[in-house]
């Protein structure tokens, strides 16, 4: 018997079978009746990993067209994947060309008001007949979501009904803008990713 049989026989003896607590998630499995509540907790949450919400509903619509507009102006590289709303730049070929754009304007299909996380997946990518690449999300200096605030649930533990990932599939959660604090314990924003994250709630 080799050595590697003999570590996974050993390995195989010594497993012990525990069966898993069951988690009593009742208290989840209804939406939050509370829509008011349930958006200022998303906001909260969003604050504390370092991000903007920006209230985009109704009337308050224009204020993300306006906002593009000026960033275009400002020779802002913008690449948009949200219906109605036009950057400048198209999706290249390759990823490596994304390396360019300065700010990247993507859907997410729910948010979650307990950490502020928005979930993005490759049916929201692969919008309008474009074929995203995964890197756009990490590799632009700035991203903007664009949120329907009805959208949005109370915890991680609904998530999981929201979700669907076919095989080849992509998807993510996204909490506020790239952070670390590995070196000395200081929080640094945008060490690794984008800089920044604005949310537009419509």
């Amino acid at each position: 018997m080799s050595s590697r049989e003999q570590i996974l026989q050993a390995l195989a003896q010594s497993s012990i079978d525990i069966e898993m607590p069951q988690a009593d998630l009742s208290a989840f499995k209804s939406p939050a009746t509370d829509t008011n509540t349930l958006l200022a907790r998303f906001g909260e949450s969003v604050t504390t990993v370092a991000g903007n919400l920006v209230d985009a509903t109704g009337e308050q619509a224009i204020i993300i067209e306006q906002h593009i507009n000026d960033l275009m102006a400002n020779n802002n590289q913008v690449l948009s994947l949200v219906e109605g709303v036009s950057g400048n730049q198209q999706m290249p070929d390759s990823p490596h060309e994304l390396q360019h754009i300065d700010y990247a304007i993507l859907p997410a299909k729910f948010g979650v008001a307990e950490n502020g996380a928005v979930w993005i997946n490759t049916q929201m990518l692969n919008r309008h007949d474009t074929q995203a690449h995964r890197a756009l999300p990490f590799i632009c200096e700035n991203l903007i979501i664009v949120l329907d605030k009805q959208n949005i649930i109370a915890t991680m533990h609904q998530a999981p009904e929201l979700m669907s990932l076919a095989n080849d599939d992509f998807g993510v959660f996204i909490s506020g803008p790239s952070k670390t604090a590995d070196i000395e314990q200081a929080l640094v924003v945008g060490a690794h990713g984008a800089c920044t994250l604005t949310i537009y709630l419509v």
